[in-house]
C-alpha cells in the first residue's frame, strides 16, 4: 500500500520543506512553554471561543473570567492541560506516533465537550452515530462510519502511521495533522488533538511547535474545506509550513524576489 492510500488523501511531496531549522530538545520545548497561552488562544480561536487573549492568560493563571460560558472555560483550560501533558512527553521521551498517546490527549483535549472522549468511535459505549464536518455552503464531510469496536478506524490508523515513517519529520508531522481530520478517529477534538500530535512529532525531533495564528483563521478553515473536498493537502501543507515560527527559512522567497538567470533580480 502507497503512502497516499494509507492516508487517504495526497499532495506535492516536492513541494514540502526539505531543510527545516533544527534545535536542541531543551530549546524547542522551552519556546513552547514560554508561548502556551498564544498557543492555547490560537487553538482555542479556531474554534470560534470567545476568550481574548488577556483573559486566556488570566484563566491559565488561575483565576476565572466573569460573564463566559463555563463550556468556553472548560475548553481552554483543557487545551492547556493538553498542551503541557504533551510537553511532558516529549522532555521525558515518552512521547511517540502512537494510538495511546493520541487517545490519552483526546481525553484531555474533549474532555467533558465530546460524546465520548480518549477513545475511537465505536470503542466506547455508543456504536453507531458517525459525525460529520460542517463544511458551509459547500455541504458536510462523512468519514467511515462508526462500527462496534471500530474495526475499520483502527486498520486505517495502523496502516497510516506505518506508511508516515518513512517521510522526513516535517512531513510526517503535518500530514499526520491532516491525516488525523480526515479520518476523525474521535467524536469530537480531532483536529486540535492531531495538532498536538504534529507538535509531539516537531518537538522531539528538534523543530519547533506550529501554531495557527487567530488571524489566519478564516484562511485556515478555507483551505480546510478545500482538502475535504479534494484530498489534495498541498496547499494545506504550504500553509502549515507558513505558520511555522522560521518560515522564512524553510519556504522558498517569493517569484518576485528569485534571482533571475539574467543574474538580476525580476521587477513588477
Amino acid at each position: 500500500m502507497t503512502l497516499f492510500d494509507a492516508l487517504g488523501f495526497r499532495w506535492d511531496r516536492s513541494a514540502v520543506p526539505a531543510s527545516v531549522p533544527h534545535h536542541s530538545l531543551d530549546r524547542v520545548c522551552f519556546r513552547f512553554h514560554k508561548m502556551l497561552p498564544e498557543f492555547v488562544w490560537d487553538a482555542s480561536m479556531l474554534e470560534g471561543n470567545p476568550f481574548t487573549f488577556p483573559e486566556v492568560q488570566t484563566l491559565l493563571d488561575g483565576v476565572t473570567i466573569g460573564g463566559r460560558k463555563l463550556s468556553d472555560q472548560e475548553q481552554i483550560l483543557n487545551l492547556a492541560e493538553g498542551a503541557k501533558r504533551l510537553l511532558a512527553m516529549v522532555k521525558s521521551g515518552q512521547f511517540e506516533l502512537s494510538k495511546p498517546v493520541f487517545a490519552e490527549l483526546n481525553g484531555i483535549v474533549a474532555r467533558k465537550e465530546a460524546l465520548e472522549w480518549g477513545m475511537f468511535r465505536g470503542e466506547g459505549q455508543e456504536k453507531n452515530y458517525t459525525p460529520d464536518v460542517g463544511l458551509g455552503e459547500r455541504g458536510r464531510y462523512t468519514p467511515l462510519p462508526t462500527l462496534p469496536g471500530a474495526p475499520e478506524l483502527n486498520q486505517v490508523f495502523s496502516e497510516g502511521v506505518s506508511a508516515l515513517q518513512a517521510c522526513e519529520p516535517f512531513e510526517r508531522a503535518t500530514a499526520f495533522f491532516l491525516f488525523g481530520a480526515l479520518q476523525q478517529f474521535f467524536f469530537d477534538g480531532n483536529k486540535r488533538t492531531s495538532r498536538f500530535m504534529m507538535n509531539g512529532v516537531l518537538m522531539s525531533h528538534g523543530i519547533d511547535a506550529i501554531s495557527v495564528p487567530a488571524a489566519k483563521a478564516q484562511e485556515f478553515n478555507e483551505k480546510m474545506v478545500d482538502f475535504y473536498l479534494s484530498k489534495d493537502a498541498t496547499e494545506m501543507m504550504a500553509f502549515l509550513a507558513g505558520c511555522h515560527p522560521e518560515a522564512k527559512a524553510i519556504l522558498p522567497p517569493p517569484i518576485d524576489d528569485r534571482i533571475q538567470d539574467d543574474g538580476f533580480r525580476s521587477r513588477s
